[in-house]
């Protein structure tokens, strides 16, 4: 009994197939990498529409465009750019409210209803 317990364990063994690791060529490689950057989007999405795993999409990244984002030069600028405009309409709304606040104050010298 205990030879059929361990032919069993054998058995099971050589039946399962290894699992096959993907290879992708260089192209693809490179596209997706190019994709991720373009489009702005999180890796970790990008590697789950693609099909790959994140650790991978991240070397070819770093294999193919160096350990630097390029994006993030154009990311500043652009903050940069939107802080000021930030600065200038919240200028204009506190202009607006001021002005408001003196058209609808009483005048001191306005004739005030009288009570009938």
């Amino acid at each position: 009994m205990n030879k059929s317990k361990q032919n069993e364990r054998t058995e099971i063994n050589t039946s399962t197939p290894a699992p096959q690791t993907k290879r992708y060529d260089d192209a693809f490689k490179k596209a997706a990498v190019e994709n991720w950057l373009k489009s702005g989007q999180p890796g970790t999405q990008i590697a789950t529409e693609l099909g790959i795993s994140y650790p991978s999409l991240k070397e070819w990244k770093r294999r193919y465009m160096g350990d630097t984002m390029p994006q993030r030069d154009d990311l500043a600028a652009e903050n940069r750019a939107l802080k000021s405009e930030l600065a200038r309409v919240r200028e204009q709304r506190d202009i607006l409210k001021k002005t408001l606040g003196i058209f609808t104050e009483p005048s001191s010298n306005a004739i005030k209803p009288s009570k009938a």
